[in-house]
């Protein structure tokens, strides 16, 4: 439960700092409304764009597996922020109840064992079966949402431990994207003609095991030689 706990927790203050305290109710602190579904639905029409899926254009491209896993994981920032909202609208609990659910999914548990790397037409089937689920408010269930994401985890050759690691990247990464001018459109996400998601994933192959303010300290680091 640790790693499933520290994730929802890290997402938990994120959206605390960026949306404000109470985001739960649907609102941020500028009166922006949020809409976690249509994040999740959007993400995942990116995700689709690391495959050459299209008939008329760069048919022979390979796949862009690196891609494809930091868009996952940008989706699981959203599973986990729409999770925390439900749970706090049914009165069900917050992090600690949720990263209880999670931890005990037969799914989350071969995670931590095995994963196999499907065809991309197999994984594209399932990313949509993902923009379903959000698309179809009458029938969602977000059990069933959130076992569709991990089982995309477990196609895509994302394994418990890769999970968390990319998570905690990413989440530092949008940290310090809003700490430098994410929200009024000043950030630079181009760092050497290199998406800064890519900077950061490279770093920590680079470095190994880093904690969350060394990542941070080194995507300054970076930043700054810009």
């Amino acid at each position: 439960m640790d790693k499933a706990l520290q994730m929802i927790q890290l997402q938990q203050q994120l959206n605390d700092a960026t949306n404000g305290e109470n985001w739960e109710e649907g609102v941020t602190k500028n009166g922006k409304r949020i809409n976690w579904k249509r994040c999740i639905y959007m993400e995942c029409a990116e995700m689709i764009d690391s495959f050459s899926w299209k008939h008329w254009k760069s048919i022979h491209d390979e796949p862009d597996w690196e891609n494809l896993q930091i868009e996952v994981v940008d989706v699981w920032h959203f599973v986990i922020s729409l999770a925390l909202q439900e749970y706090a609208r049914e009165f069900r609990g917050g992090a600690e109840e949720l990263a209880l659910y999670v931890s005990e999914l037969a799914i989350y548990e071969t995670l931590k064992q095995e994963t196999v790397l499907a065809s991309p037409e197999e994984i594209m089937e399932q990313v949509e079966r993902i923009m379903c689920h959000v698309l179809t408010p009458n029938t969602f269930d977000l059990s069933e949402l959130i076992e569709s994401f991990l089982r995309l985890c477990y196609m895509s050759n994302l394994d418990a431990a890769s999970l968390y690691r990319l998570y905690v990247g990413k989440n530092v990464l949008n940290q310090f994207r809003q700490d430098h001018g994410y929200q009024e459109g000043t950030y630079m996400k181009i760092w050497n003609d290199q998406e800064d998601n890519l900077v950061m994933k490279l770093i920590w192959e680079e470095h190994g095991v880093l904690k969350p303010q060394e990542l941070y300290r080194e995507l300054e680091r970076h930043y700054n030689a810009l």
